[in-house]
């Protein structure tokens, strides 16, 4: 482990070969194992399971018992709620065919990557090869089966969009002119074909 100014409660399980950068908090009875990676400043909650060689920005709030399976590759200032599963299995089986257990050569792990920004709420499931795009937001108790585009509200079993959303989480309104607009902020956003672009001040 690369010793840097960070905080491991002492219940906390991290490998030698994890890199833990500056100003991390990682809590009671977390697992984070080897190869992987947490950015400065993030906070990884009671409980957190953090596979091996996951990449984890900076600046990411990891809520209590979320699971982190390799090889995702989550952004800076991520947050995941509570419970929340990123998934790595396309056609999970604990057998092969003839009913013999499984080992690690017999599959090939798929990760999610979520982008910088992005909000995954609680109990939520991605599965396995799945990209959340950058400032996007799953609402609580979603199962998300397909690619989330930047900015989107997404909700539901399965996932579907509901709208747009800001940087602040705030649902985007529609303008006159065709332009969406952040009720806290007032950023505006212009939506070209499917892709949702904000606008230069």
């Amino acid at each position: 482990m690369d010793f840097l100014n960070f905080f491991v409660e002492t219940s906390a399980e991290v490998s030698d070969t994890a890199i833990v950068n500056a100003g991390v908090l990682i809590w009671h009875l977390c697992q984070i194992r080897e190869g992987a990676r947490i950015g400065e400043g993030s906070v990884i909650g009671r409980g957190v399971y953090v596979g091996p060689n996951v990449e984890i920005g900076k600046n990411c709030k990891i809520q209590n018992h979320a699971l982190i399976y390799d090889p995702a590759k989550v952004g800076d200032g991520v947050f995941i709620g509570p419970a929340v599963t990123l998934t790595n299995d396309v056609y999970p089986r604990a057998v092969n065919p003839d009913l013999s257990l499984k080992d690690a050569s017999g599959w090939e792990p798929a990760g999610v990557s979520i982008g910088d920004g992005a909000s995954i709420g609680a109990r939520s499931v991605i599965l396995a090869g799945v990209s959340v795009g950058q400032w996007a937001l799953v609402a609580a108790g979603s199962v998300v089966i397909r690619d989330v585009p930047n900015f989107a509200l997404v909700a539901g079993n399965p996932a579907i969009q509901k709208g747009w959303v800001g940087k602040t989480g705030r649902r985007l309104e529609s303008k006159d002119d065709g332009l969406l607009r952040c009720p806290e902020t007032g950023s505006l956003f212009s939506l070209r074909g499917t892709e949702l672009v904000e606008m230069e001040a």
